[in-house]
């Protein structure tokens, strides 16, 4: 990508605002004419939203949409929208057992009326803060039982079974984090307590080690910063097999989304754990190698994105899709989702641009700031914003399952574009809350300033 080194947040204030106003008309519309009875919405077909059975994991950034749209805006039609359908309809997805997206759906709906409660946003209740904390420490110790042992520690395992570690995950490890902060106590067998720290430090240091490459050989595709959106295990003695993926391409190249993930997890852990007190970390693990381990994978996750990319800042869909090179040098032109050979994931953008950005402040670096934000820049752009009013979704060109052709190809086109999905739709909404907390000199937007101990320092 070619990065706008002149670019500062406050250029993008008008194309905030626009994107707000069109975002709280789109909320609207999918309340309104969405049939809930179908299950989740999941992404769009001709600009409607419809559901895909394959795991419950987008309802909470549907019902988080409102609650963001909310945060922007003073408008609490959209905190009414939020906060009641999370109370009717979020629960079963605080004990759901067969999925690794626990820090998807719960800290975006009950983590951030939390956050709301904290940062004074919303008036405080006790009762209503202790609702939200108890279903945060649920959630977490839900997450943090879906486990497998390996010889050097484990890993949350994804829906795809026990023997499958998913990049996705390092994103929602911090609900862990946020349970055991919380005072929370996860105990099995003999009320053994199980720390769901360790657990969670151990499923970042197995994504740092197995889900990202560092260009030390370790296969003939090991570039720095590619990422396996999957990797297998053998559950019988806990060794590492292969890479593979259920979204990708192949396991040796590399799912943008996944490459997101990675890219905003990292980011994230980062920031809350440069937080933590060495004292509070558990028996061994120390925190300069935890953050040493946590900055490679970041700065290389960033690096790859910011090398494999258009020139625009935007994604396609894996960087090693069998028709790219139809296209010829796309990294050097800008990025075309209308063309006839490869679909762009706009998706794997927008969540990479919000961990490019927090990367480049923990560590001071304008050259990951400056990447986000022209990425962000182009995604708050035609053709990315959508401004049909009949279009429920708000960030266009998202893709779901390309390999399984689960993507929308409209009318008189050759490949899947210009559509939209729910967490496409959230996580634009998340970065834009981001850019315009830094516009108004706000408090990072972070996942841990629900809780109040950890906000203030």
């Amino acid at each position: 990508m070619q990065i706008d080194l002149s670019l500062k947040p406050s250029d993008l204030k008008n194309k905030l605002s626009h994107f707000w106003q069109l975002s709280g008309q789109k909320i609207l519309d999918i309340e309104k004419n969405y049939d809930s009875t179908k299950g989740a919405p999941v992404f769009t077909i001709n600009g409607k939203y419809s559901s895909r059975g394959w795991t419950e994991w987008t309802q909470g950034f549907q019902y988080g949409s409102a609650l963001l749209q909310f945060e922007a805006r003073g408008d609490e039609q959209f905190l009414n929208i939020g906060k009641e359908n999370t109370l009717k309809k979020m629960g079963p997805h605080l004990t759901h057992i067969g999925v690794h997206d626990h820090g998807f759906n719960n800290i975006s709906t009950y983590g951030n009326l939390l956050r709301f409660m904290n940062e004074g946003l919303i008036p405080f209740n006790e009762w209503e803060q202790e609702f939200y904390q108890m279903a945060l420490k649920v959630s977490g110790t839900v997450q943090g039982s879906r486990w497998t042992n390996t010889k050097e520690g484990g890993y949350i395992h994804s829906f795809n079974g026990p023997h499958s570690l998913f990049v996705d995950t390092i994103r929602s490890v911090r609900i862990l984090m946020l349970s055991h902060f919380m005072g929370h106590q996860f105990k099995g067998e003999n009320d053994q307590v199980i720390s769901l720290l360790k657990r969670g430090f151990e499923h970042i240091k197995a994504t740092a080690k197995y889900n990202v490459y560092y260009n030390e050989g370790r296969d003939k595709y090991d570039d720095w910063g590619r990422t396996a959106h999957e990797c297998i295990f053998n559950v019988n003695d806990g060794n590492f097999r292969s890479a593979s993926t259920q979204q990708g391409f192949s396991g040796f190249t590399t799912w943008t989304r996944g490459l997101s993930w990675a890219i905003s997890g990292f980011a994230e852990e980062l920031e809350f754990l440069a937080k933590v007190p060495e004292n509070a970390f558990p028996e061994g693990f120390s925190k300069k190698d935890m953050l040493a381990i946590i900055e490679k994978a970041a700065r290389a996750t960033c690096d790859f994105f910011i090398e494999n990319t258009a020139k625009d800042g935007i994604t396609y869909w894996d960087t090693g899709a069998p028709n790219l090179y139809k296209l010829g040098d796309y990294k050097s032109a800008d990025s075309n989702p209308y063309n006839d050979f490869e679909p762009i994931d706009s998706t794997a953008a927008a969540i990479s641009a919000q961990g490019l950005i927090r990367l480049g402040k923990y560590l001071n670096d304008e050259k990951y700031i400056q990447a986000g934000l022209t990425t962000t820049q182009t995604l708050l752009s035609n053709p990315y914003i959508s401004e049909e009013t009949t279009h429920q979704g708000i960030l266009l060109h998202s893709i779901y399952h390309e390999p399984n052709s689960w993507d929308n190809v409209p009318e008189g086109q050759k490949i899947a574009c210009h559509e939209s999905s729910m967490w496409g739709d959230y996580h634009m909404r998340e970065l834009a809350i981001y850019i315009d907390r830094m516009i108004q000199g706000k408090p990072d937007y972070a996942f841990f300033n629900c809780m109040e101990e950890f906000r203030n320092k």
